[in-house]
């Protein structure tokens, strides 16, 4: 039997997932990571992606958006500013995520016009975004930069 640590991921509408897991696979803003029981303390944003849980069951995989990961030696927990299950990611749901990533773009080109990092961070936003749709094999719309 694999060690254990307690997963716990939320989203300001709902908990999607709590459970004991073998491992997280995790989309840090600063690269990807992975959580193992007893990891070293850690606080780190996260950038748009895959997010991958294993249990003793199988494997979970959630979309993220961005948010918070809280881990440490006895568990992780995930803040989500938008987290939905793989499986509920279909053709328009991916379509409508990049869309509003594109909206944010838009608008931080229009207000920051003289302030290259919210331009540049909604730049890469965008960028997370279709790339998330590369990795679970979905394709947006060409985004126009």
């Amino acid at each position: 039997m694999a060690e254990t640590m307690q997963f716990d991921l939320v989203s300001p509408e709902r908990r999607l997932m709590s459970a004991e897991a073998v491992s997280v696979r995790i989309p840090g803003a600063d690269g990807d990571l992975t959580a193992m029981p007893n990891h070293a303390p850690l606080i780190t944003t996260l950038r748009p992606g895959v997010m991958t849980v294993e249990t003793e069951k199988g494997t979970e995989e959630f979309v993220v958006t961005g948010g918070f990961a809280e881990i440490g030696g006895e568990g992780v927990t995930i803040l989500a500013e938008r987290a939905l299950p793989r499986a509920d990611v279909d053709q328009e749901t991916y379509e409508a995520l990049v869309e509003e990533a594109q909206e944010a773009y838009g608008k931080a080109k229009e207000t920051f016009q003289n302030e290259p990092g919210p331009v540049d961070d909604a730049a890469k936003l965008l960028s997370d975004m279709v790339a998330v749709g590369t990795h679970i094999g979905l394709s947006p719309k060409q985004p126009n930069l």
